[in-house]
């Protein structure tokens, strides 16, 4: 999708989930408020539910919010599913020395919005692909960047099976790393696949699908 990394996809892992009221962490340390412990670092409920009321909020003023709103239904536990697999995210890419720019995201954002056809078309199209609200796309492009920074550090084309799985593998890695501990209430963490058990979208694959959907 941009020129400075390869190819780059609008669907960029995509969101966060709400957690229970206690979390059992490792070594059975509970963690009141607690939706997931990633490297001994919370992610709380409050920050899952704000992002999904946030998201619920944008849908409800889009013209097929019944549509978004329907097929959103595990909203929750994708959101989650995507706040854990962002710190996973962040630790293979520092690993590795990759980083990302203000500068890079700007750019990138401007030239999805040239592609699918303006501002208010990339907006609308992260909302109804992603369930990403506005203030989130630059977050969602910083994303796709480190993934493609990893895997241009790694030598591996994102395009190709093989290349994919190099990707998991550095992800699975950094995943066990930081000893990923989730309510249960959401399924359990699975190192190897990088996701939620029971997660509803393909994570790797949104991760490393190099063709966003192009304007009508």
């Amino acid at each position: 999708m941009f020129r400075r990394r390869t190819s780059l996809s609008l669907s960029a892992a995509a969101a966060v989930l709400v957690a229970a009221p206690l979390l059992t962490a490792c070594g059975g340390e509970a963690h009141a408020g607690a939706a997931a412990v990633v490297g001994g670092e919370r992610i709380t409920m409050s920050q899952v539910q704000s992002k999904v009321e946030a998201v619920r909020a944008a849908q409800r003023d889009h013209e097929q919010a019944d549509i978004l709103i329907k097929e959103t239904g595990q909203l929750t536990r994708s959101t989650l599913n995507g706040l854990v697999l962002r710190e996973v995210l962040e630790r293979a890419a520092g690993d590795a020395g990759v980083t990302v720019s203000r500068g890079e995201i700007q750019e990138a954002r401007e030239l999805a919005a040239r592609q699918v056809g303006g501002p208010e078309r990339l907006e609308s199209l992260m909302l109804r692909q992603q369930a990403a609200t506005p203030d989130e796309i630059d977050e969602m492009l910083r994303v796709q960047l480190l993934v493609q920074g990893l895997a241009e550090k790694l030598g591996a084309n994102l395009q190709t099976p093989q290349g994919q799985e190099e990707l998991r593998a550095e992800l699975e890695k950094a995943s066990r790393e930081l000893d990923v501990s989730v309510n249960p209430r959401y399924g359990k963490w699975d190192d190897e696949q990088v996701s939620l058990t029971e997660a509803d979208r393909p994570w790797i694959r949104e991760l490393t699908n190099p063709e966003p959907e192009q304007a009508a």
